[in-house]
């Protein structure tokens, strides 16, 4: 996936109130717990499979790497976790991958918890997740990244661009243009072959070469406020979003 450059001017578009922020705040008493529950499950959904990911890194099977992330995800949020441990530079990934590598330290006894007790069920696990982020793990394993803190990172950066094309690709598909979108993400993912030109495109599509230049300009500017949502969601403030961008796409471009 290309580096898209990052514009200043979408921050009206953020959320005001943020999942990491209710959390933080939630661990001063400013904001209430069950909000903060909420916001941590949403965030869990989305660092599932990186987190599956780099568990399996650490030789895990795949049923014991479920059981674990299950395992983990359900101690973090039920054990208010967050309210005992001071956030790494505000930014959530950094913060939940240092909680996890403290929760595997004791991994022993937590995968004999599980054998007593069954796995935990408090995300919802369902097959396509736990294959697609098990094929993601042999993916990135064939290309020899094999390093813990790498992988986490790539599958981090992954994780939040599917969300973003997810979200992007409902809203299309509310506007009844779920085909106009399907034809033109290529623009935002890449590919392997060379991009169509838009007068090829234009032309296969049946549509002026402006008109689709400016469905195009608009698909690209609303994946940019998109992904800078999903991204300030997971971070203090709004001057860590930017940082935060750069970072991903510098994994992004590493391959």
């Amino acid at each position: 996936m290309s580096s898209l450059p990052l514009v200043a001017d979408e921050r009206n578009d953020l959320f005001a109130s943020t999942h990491w922020s209710v959390i933080v705040a939630a661990r001063s008493g400013e904001a209430e717990p069950e909000k903060a529950h909420q916001a941590l499950a949403e965030l869990c959904q989305t660092y599932w499979t990186p987190l599956y990911t780099f568990v399996r890194t650490r030789g895990y099977s795949v049923h014991d790497a479920q059981d674990l992330t299950q395992s983990f995800f359900a101690h973090f949020i039920e054990q208010e976790i967050y309210a005992r441990t001071e956030p790494t530079n505000g930014r959530f990934r950094a913060y939940l991958l240092a909680a996890l590598k403290n929760f595997l330290a004791d991994a022993y006894s937590h995968a004999h918890r599980l054998k007593r007790g069954g796995a935990v069920e408090f995300l919802p696990l369902d097959e396509t997740r736990t294959e697609a982020a098990e094929s993601l793990f042999q993916t990135h394993c064939a290309k020899g990244e094999l390093l813990e803190d790498r992988l986490f990172e790539r599958t981090w950066a992954d994780a939040l661009v599917h969300a973003t094309l997810a979200r992007l690709a409902a809203e299309y598909g509310s506007e009844g243009k779920r085909t106009l979108f399907q034809q033109l993400k290529i623009f935002l993912t890449g590919s392997a072959d060379p991009l169509p030109s838009y007068d090829q495109l234009a032309a296969q599509m049946q549509l002026p070469a402006s008109t689709l230049r400016s469905h195009v300009t608009r698909l690209r500017t609303r994946y940019r406020q998109l992904l800078r949502m999903e991204v300030r969601q997971t971070v203090q403030t709004d001057t860590e979003v930017d940082g935060e961008l750069r970072e991903l796409f510098r994994v992004l471009a590493s391959g």
